[in-house]
């Protein structure tokens, strides 16, 4: 019955705040609508509590410097993941993929937040799309919310990291903040079914600037999964299958995307090497 109550509250809360923001995100300036996504997220914080029995804390905030940009680098595991970070800042930016623009609120309502939306394939393309938004977001010393692993994942598993991250952090030149959780204990993915209980949410110690791709990935993915395992609460499983723990894992979804990026960068391979080719050609005749 919690399930139920609290879902009805999610999507109806979700609908109203919706329709709130576009309206005010017509409205000169970000902050205005930035106030209703937060004063929102606390709405749902709420809810979570009161309704679902879903009692977060988060801890770590001394990790997190006062001034000046910086990436947050969050487990996703689940809806609620997005919801209980924003609602710790005002006026944060955050990473998310292009699909979301084809919903006509939400496309209205990312524009307006200068969020940075990314091609789901990846790719050059997108590596460079978001490189000059991320530029505007840094310029600007907001905060910017990413998700390394590019999915959800069912609790206790992790999916590849991908590497837009690191040139997030190359390109914004600033910390980045691993984020662990359990959350997905209580609200698993997407789904309906919520299990009550406490969870947490952890900002660890920053990365620092200046590490190359290959230590810094290990560092992030190391802080994120070994934290995040360590927080699960074997007491109460809720929605954790333990014989899921540590897995890698890649649902259907994920694998599509993994492959059509990898069909796109063949295609900018094959492409490069025929007009090499042609070049090549060209200049022997």
């Amino acid at each position: 019955m919690r399930s139920l109550t609290f879902n009805l509250f999610f999507y109806a809360g979700t609908f109203v705040y919706a329709i709130v923001c576009v309206v005010l995100s017509l409205l000169p300036g970000r902050k205005p609508m930035m106030a209703a996504l937060q004063r929102y997220t606390k709405v749902m914080r709420w809810g979570l509590r009161v309704i679902a029995g879903i009692d977060v804390t988060v801890s770590g905030h001394e990790n997190i410097p006062k001034d000046g940009p910086v990436i947050i680098a969050a487990k996703h595991q689940s809806y609620g993941d997005g919801i209980v970070t924003f609602s710790e800042f005002f006026d944060l930016s955050f990473v998310a993929s292009n699909e979301l623009e084809k919903f006509m609120f939400l496309k209205r309502i990312l524009a307006k937040a200068n969020a940075v939306m990314i091609e789901s394939c990846g790719g050059e393309d997108a590596r460079a799309l978001m490189a000059k938004k991320a530029e505007q977001v840094r310029k600007q010393g907001r905060r910017i919310l990413i998700y390394p692993e590019g999915h959800l994942s069912q609790i206790g598993t992790y999916h590849r990291y991908r590497k837009g991250v690191y040139h997030l952090y190359k390109d914004f030149n600033c910390p980045v903040i691993p984020v662990a959780t359990n959350l997905g204990q209580r609200w698993n993915q997407t789904d309906w079914k919520k299990y009550s209980g406490k969870a947490v949410q952890e900002f660890l110690p920053a990365i620092p600037v200046g590490l190359g791709k290959d230590e810094f990935m290990e560092r992030l993915q190391t802080a994120i999964e070994t934290r995040s395992l360590e927080l699960l609460d074997l007491d109460n499983l809720g929605a954790l299958n333990p014989d899921d723990i540590g897995k890698l894992s890649e649902n259907k979804s994920a694998q599509e995307k993994r492959l059509k990026r990898a069909r796109a960068q063949n295609n900018m391979s094959e492409n490069f090497q025929t007009e090499n080719s042609i070049t090549e050609t060209s200049h022997g005749g």
